[in-house]
């Protein structure tokens, strides 16, 4: 015996979010419906996955407790240095924003 299937309609989905799962679809080798149905599979039935997310934010925040008071400075302040060192060697010492 056959389970039978359901059908779903969305409607009122906006363009750009029907152009983008096409895109899609076709990147995967499958039709705009196949992929929606592979999504939604996905989205609702993916519990490993989410698993395994919870298990890697975890992971990062003992990582992150671990490291704290390291003296190690913050990403942003990584980054700000690393801009203005490459303003000055663009621009000249002093010449910089």
């Amino acid at each position: 015996m056959e389970a039978e299937l359901a059908t779903l309609t969305v409607r009122n989905l906006d363009d750009e979010l029907v152009r983008r799962l096409r895109i899609r679809a076709a990147e995967h080798g499958r039709s705009a419906e196949a992929e929606h149905r592979e999504l939604l599979r996905l989205a609702l039935t993916d519990n490993e996955q989410l698993a395994s997310r919870e298990d890697a934010a975890q992971r990062l925040a003992a990582f992150r407790q671990r490291m704290a008071g390291r003296g190690s400075p913050p990403s942003a302040v990584l980054l700000q240095e690393a801009r203005a060192e490459r303003v000055e060697t663009l621009a000249g010492p002093g010449d910089g924003a």
